[in-house]
């Protein structure tokens, strides 16, 4: 398989996998939980104390976290000529992206109305816009470090529009209790969240049944009472990222329960060779590389500096985290003069945990967990084993292998930065589909892989697979958009078209449906068709400058 028919495979299966099969279970009344509201009627002065904790504001509504808006907020993009705008309407937030031809005449604009704030301020705000049921990121966010509004994360690699998914693995750590339906790519039930910010029961579990015995304290889980380790995994869920997280074989996010493995759920993976000092969110796996952990032994955990219900005030918090510091050092212990101490207004964590640019998100910074020594001091090698090229971040405690589908999946979403797993992904594929042909992901990837075949019956069997996977409940807009390919390759022209239309019916958001669809039209010569259909591709993603054009010219403009 040549470069180019690889950078294929990998797209369409890492877009398959991730968009697909980590969904989040919508949140029944029936699953036991209370609210934190309810949690508050006997722990008042808990809830009030937590209540100033950056994770307490996690998310929150748009109109109360749009950061002094007076006059609307300009933002230019000379990479894709474009101009952002976040401005007020009476009570409501917006955001709009236009384009201007070369005389000046605006050639379109998208305005959506913000509705969530994601982030708690501390580094900035993110925003949520919602079209129909589908909640999707909005192109501007505010950044603290600036005090201005820039491109969102990632958009300054492509114009995205208001057409990028608010994804399962990202929302269920900055919200409360989501409620995305089980089958839809950024899809959420009415109302989306049944909690908005994070609450207690996401660090405590579901409190339905504490509640209805009267507090009875073994029927909630208090992570003071558990091991360090053990406590550990309600932090790792949401603060140790590694280079892919991977649910474990038919779990999804809220299957996490505080108080188990965070393993039973998902694998948190590292690629061995990169054996680096990551920018985001690996605090804990940066603490046990620290020679604090490992001098501890064992003993320090999350909780020994921080307390999940209490903040310190930005003025008292070098005072705070250094009393934390001289519950195991002295005085003695820093080498540094009195007159350095003092420069650095006795900040044990100035030198020892330095704050650093967090390099795939713009303008941000968190802190370093791996506590050093000394600036400059290298890190240490990884006491975990390699598997299969990889470093298992949370295997638990008695060990254990990672499932095979685990892995296969793991190889699937690193091929694109990892493409020497190519051969390993595509072995575990074969021996997958002797042992779980009745896998609708499985099957989706081996039609991906024959659609992009060479042998005489390879677009045969891709059919067949996709057919199968589609069958089997695995309705991604990749499997659509692949099985109209190879359909309309054998001649199927009018069974692409229906694909298609149960595609778009499926999946209204995915523009390459609605561009398979079109060229289908035009193919079967249904002029009248593929212009309705670009025409409403245009209405729903105007960035998209090229099928502008198409349709302009489509309309004899």
């Amino acid at each position: 398989m040549g470069r180019r028919a690889l950078a294929v495979l990998v797209t369409a299966l890492v877009v398959a996998m991730v968009a697909a099969t980590i969904p989040l279970r919508a949140a029944g009344a029936d699953e036991g939980w209370a609210g934190s509201k309810v949690c508050a009627g006997c722990h008042r002065e808990i809830y009030e104390k937590y209540s100033g904790v950056a994770m307490a504001h996690s998310m929150s509504p748009a109109t109360q976290s749009a950061p002094l808006l007076g006059a609307a907020v300009t933002v230019l993009s000379a990479k894709f000529n474009r101009s952002f705008q976040v401005y007020r309407d009476g009570v409501d937030v917006y955001q709009s992206e236009s384009a201007t031809d070369a005389a000046g005449k605006t050639v379109f604009r998208a305005a959506y109305k913000l509705e969530f704030a994601v982030g708690s301020g501390v580094n900035g705000y993110s925003y949520a816009v919602r079209r129909g049921n589908y909640l999707f990121e909005a192109p501007l966010s505010y950044y603290a470090r600036l005090g201005k509004w820039e491109l969102s994360p990632g958009y300054e690699f492509g114009d995205y529009g208001f057409n990028r998914p608010l994804a399962a693995g990202c929302v269920v750590c900055h919200s409360g209790r989501p409620r995305m339906a089980r089958d839809g790519n950024g899809l959420y039930l009415d109302p989306p969240f049944q909690e908005l910010a994070i609450g207690c029961e996401n660090c405590h579990g579901p409190g339905g049944v504490h509640v209805a015995n009267r507090g009875a304290p073994q029927s909630i889980v208090n992570p003071a009472r558990l091991s360090p380790r053990l406590a550990e995994q309600i932090c790792m869920y949401c603060h140790q990222g590694g280079d892919t997280r991977v649910l474990q074989p038919g779990k999804d996010y809220a299957d996490f329960r505080p108080g188990t493995w965070l393993s039973d759920t998902l694998a948190i993976l590292k690629v061995a060779s990169r054996n680096s000092d990551g920018d985001l969110l690996e605090h804990h796996s940066a603490m046990q590389a620290s020679k604090c952990f490992s001098g501890s032994g064992g003993k320090l955990s999350c909780f020994t500096c921080h307390d999940p219900h209490a903040q310190p005030p930005a003025a008292d918090a070098a005072a705070w985290y250094r009393a934390k510091c001289l519950t195991c050092h002295s005085e003695t212990s820093c080498k540094a003069s009195q007159q350095e101490r003092a420069e650095r207004g006795n900040d044990c964590t100035a030198c020892h945990m330095p704050k650093r640019d967090v390099t795939v998100i713009s303008h941000s910074a968190l802190t370093n967990h791996r506590i050093i020594a000394y600036a400059g001091e290298p890190l240490r090698t990884p006491a975990a084993q390699p598997e299969g090229g990889l470093i298992y971040v949370n295997r638990p405690p008695n060990g254990g292998k990672l499932p095979r589908m685990t892995l296969w999946r793991a190889y699937g979403e690193l091929l694109e930065s990892e493409p020497a797993f190519q051969t390993s992904y595509l072995a575990l594929l074969d021996e997958l589909a002797k042992d779980q042909p009745d896998n609708g992901l499985v099957q989706a990837a081996l039609g991906t892989r024959d659609l992009r075949g060479s042998l005489a019956d390879s677009n045969a069997t891709a059919i067949a697979h996709l057919t199968e996977a589609l069958d089997l409940g695995f309705s991604t807009s990749t499997v659509y958009a692949d099985l109209a390919e190879a359909l309309a390759r054998a001649g199927k022209l009018n069974e692409a078209i229906t694909v298609l239309v149960r595609g778009v019916q499926a999946e209204p958001y995915a523009p390459e449906l609605y561009k398979s669809l079109a060229l289908r039209y035009i193919t079967q010569k249904a002029y009248p068709r593929a212009k309705e259909t670009m025409e409403r591709y245009v209405e729903l993603f105007p960035q998209d400058d090229f099928m502008r054009g198409l349709l302009a010219k489509a309309q004899g403009r």
